[in-house]
């Protein structure tokens, strides 16, 4: 039974990550959950695999080196996947050393502790193992305003935010691995994320969540800002196909093909909120574009991303299958369900729910 170790795993893509691997898979394989539970970590996002054999949680900080160390020594891990990381730019910004410290330091840490348990006296490494490092498209800085732009692997490193440097820091960690040591790894770097159990800092559930409420919709500058965006089931079944076909050393872009400015997002929530609600819902009164609020720009804020997803379809097979119109409707149809999630979310209450489930067994 192959064993997975997987970095910040009660968080966005992690848990998604989880549940996409425990369906395709089930009981074949076995998955311990690496998590420091920071503000963005929450383990109701993985209440439904609680109950398996085969799933461990292990409450750690990826930067405490003897503690990721006795996780190796005690597991046979034939794969890392790396989700672990400070992730929203504002923050970044406001807080940069933190970013650092998790995202570099992080890196560097688990990244001895797997070198450390795989790597044989000769240098080699068995059969099978691989550490797969999951990125960002921030790292390549801004494109300009030009349809036929994109960014590629080849693309050369430009971040402009705290949170993409540190990213870029990370990414050079385990390029310098993989020359220096043969250590069997892959980078991805992805377009932005969208989808179930996504933390309401960022733009899409943070702008379900206000309009719901009736509550002001904050949009950066002139909203004109462009992103590429990517349904998180897409891009959780690319790191799988990477983990089983990419060949050891590579980086592979992956991207959704779903180029849309900030503005146009708020107004396509908008209107299929609308859409969407029943017609005697009484917050479907106010949600309107009236809600919309253009606030100072942040700084440093990079114009345009779009990624090039070449490589990945044409060595890997892999390319998105939900499009940015499908993929917003089933992602607000989630948080229609699971409005006690957001409510523990937007209120603090999801910290309660570790030490309900766990307290008392630490």
């Amino acid at each position: 039974m192959r064993t997975y170790l997987v970095t910040g795993g009660a968080g966005f893509i992690g848990s998604n990550y989880i549940h996409y691997m425990f369906e395709k898979y089930g009981d074949d394989i076995r998955i311990i959950n690496v998590d420091k539970l920071t503000y963005a970590g929450n383990l109701e996002n993985l209440k439904s695999v609680e109950g398996r054999d085969n799933y461990t949680f292990i409450r750690a900080d990826i930067c405490d080196e003897a503690a990721i160390n006795k996780i190796f020594e005690e597991n046979e891990i034939d794969r890392v996947v790396h989700f672990a990381a400070e992730s929203h730019v504002d923050r970044s910004i406001t807080d940069p050393n933190v970013f650092v410290r998790t995202n570099v330091m992080g890196t560097a840490s688990m990244l001895a502790a797997a070198r450390k348990a795989w790597e044989k006296p000769d240098g080699s490494y068995p059969e099978g193992v691989k550490f797969l490092h999951v990125s960002t498209d921030e790292v390549y800085g801004s494109l300009p305003d030009d349809p036929d732009a994109y960014f590629y692997e080849t693309t050369p490193y430009q971040p402009h935010s705290p949170y993409s440097a540190s990213k870029a820091g990370s990414d050079m960690l385990v390029k310098a691995y993989m020359d220096t040591y043969h250590f069997p790894a892959n980078i991805t770097n992805c377009s932005n994320n969208y989808g179930p159990y996504q933390f309401p800092e960022k733009l899409i559930p943070l702008m379900i969540h206000n309009a719901l409420a009736g509550e002001k919709l904050p949009v950066y500058g002139d909203g004109k800002n462009v992103r590429d965006w990517l349904y998180v089931g897409d891009h959780v079944r690319g790191i799988d196909m990477v983990q089983e076909k990419g060949r050891l050393g590579e980086t592979y872009n992956i991207g959704g093909h779903n180029e849309r400015q900030n503005i146009q997002i708020v107004k396509t929530i908008i209107s299929t909120l609308r859409e969407m609600l029943p017609e005697d819902d009484p917050r479907r009164e106010h949600v309107t574009e009236d809600l919309i609020t253009y606030v100072e720009d942040r700084k440093g804020h990079d114009r345009r991303y779009a990624i090039a997803p070449d490589k990945i379809r044409a060595e890997i097979g892999w390319e998105p299958t939900v499009f940015f119109e499908e993929g917003i409707k089933k992602t607000i149809q989630w948080f229609f369900e699971n409005e006690e999630w957001m409510k523990n979310v937007t209120s603090g209450d999801y910290e309660k729910y570790y030490e309900k489930m766990y307290g008392d067994r630490l």
